[in-house]
This record gives C-alpha cells, sequence and structure tokens, in this order.
C-alpha cells in the first residue's frame, strides 16, 4: 500500500465527483437553440465520469484505503459557451492531474494503478477534443 497513490487517487476520485455534478448540472440548466444537442452530450460524460469515480474507489479500497465522497468545486450556471469552456477547464486540470498521478505510480512501482489511470486519461483527453470541437477551438 502506498499512502501516496492513495491520497493523489482520492484526489482524482474528488474531481471525478465534481464532473459528475458539474455534468449534471449542465445536463439540468442549458438552455438555448443549441442546447438540446448539448444536453444530451453533458449528460452521456457525467456517466463515464461516474464510472471514473467508481473505478477509482474499487482501486483505493484494492490499496487499503478508504474512497473520498467530498467532490472538489463544482462550476454551475451560466450560458452554454460558459458552461462549455468551464467543462474545458475541468478536463483540461483533470488531464495534468492524471499525468502528475501516472508519473507518480511509475515512480511508486504500481503498474496496476498507472494502467488503471492511462485508461481514464485517454477518457478525459476525448472529452477535452470533444468540447474544443464544439466550441470551434
Amino acid at each position: 500500500m502506498s499512502k501516496r497513490i492513495i491520497d493523489a487517487l482520492n484526489e482524482d476520485r474528488a474531481y471525478e465527483l465534481a464532473a459528475i455534478m458539474q455534468y449534471m448540472g449542465h445536463h439540468y440548466e442549458a438552455e438555448g437553440m443549441e442546447s438540446p444537442a448539448i444536453v444530451d452530450i453533458f449528460k452521456s460524460t457525467a456517466l463515464v465520469e461516474m464510472k471514473h469515480a467508481e473505478r477509482l474507489a474499487e482501486r483505493i479500497v484494492a490499496l487499503g484505503g478508504v474512497p473520498t465522497n467530498m467532490p472538489k468545486k463544482i462550476k454551475r450556471g451560466g450560458s452554454l459557451k460558459e458552461m462549455i469552456a468551464d467543462d474545458i477547464e475541468g478536463e483540461e486540470l483533470a488531464i495534468r492531474l492524471y499525468k502528475e498521478h501516472i508519473r507518480l505510480c511509475a515512480e511508486e512501482g504500481d503498474p496496476t494503478t498507472r494502467l488503471l489511470l492511462e485508461e481514464i486519461l485517454s477518457d478525459e483527453e476525448e472529452h477535452l477534443h470533444q468540447w474544443k470541437g464544439i466550441l470551434g477551438k
């Protein structure tokens, strides 16, 4: 058991919990002509984030830790473009943290957790690409 890895996974889980709540909030609150197509993406992304949170919790328990249930800060409301910009910011942060935590797993000699984080990182990079495409960035 590595306390450093458990702490990193709990940090990741807290951000995933926040992402779930943020995406679902955006799903409920989005308005405007473009919103029908976007609300489905908010919801489907929230479901992927739920799977991430579950997988992280399972790994934390396997390592002998206790999964956090406290999300990080959630951004809510605003225009559709502001919601997407907030989600882009969240995905960029997630990507940065997952890369740091993948390096930590390599340092600590935990290839199983590293692989889990690499799989989640791939999803987060896909989400970022999707949101940037929607905004035309």
